[in-house]
């Protein structure tokens, strides 16, 4: 690496950086854990060879995680962990005109997140064997979220 004036490195150009941010519309969820990988890879056409690929979801009533994908228990224990973390009956909860569950989603979408950043390597997701993307839908009745999707390479 170079370094400049004062000891603070020289960022070297590189023509061929690329950041591409796109908006997709994902179907309305019940209530639960649900994969969205597929859907994710289908929206992303021709991912470069390295880079990162950045998931940011557009609501404060959802979340978006990575975790194991291949045993369905996994969604079903995310539930009943959360629910019982978070119930929907809490007493204190004050803001409740939407519904008594839309406070402990805010609270569960606070707490897991509302974005991840997934490596790009050798032009696929870099994910480990078992992760899956999720999107964990905390309303009983939302609409479709929106997800910003932004590739930089």
């Amino acid at each position: 690496m170079l370094i400049a004036n004062g000891g603070i490195p020289n960022i070297l150009k590189n023509d061929k950086a690329m950041t591409k941010t796109i908006e997709i519309q994902l179907p309305p969820f019940p209530q639960g854990y649900h994969l969205i990988t597929d859907e994710i890879v289908s929206k992303v056409k021709d991912l470069p060879q390295d880079g990162i690929l950045h998931l940011f979801l557009r609501h404060t009533s959802a979340a978006i995680s990575l975790n194991e994908n291949a045993d369905s228990s996994v969604r079903n224990d995310f539930s009943s962990f959360f629910c019982r973390l978070v119930p929907e009956d809490f007493p204190n909860f004050t803001h409740t005109m939407e519904g008594n569950d839309d406070m402990p989603a805010h609270i569960k979408s606070s707490l897991i997140g509302v974005q991840v950043s997934i490596p790009i390597y050798q032009g696929k997701l870099a994910l480990g064997t078992w992760q899956g993307i999720y999107l964990c839908e905390f309303r009983r009745n939302a609409g479709g979220r929106k997800l910003l999707i932004t590739l930089q390479s």
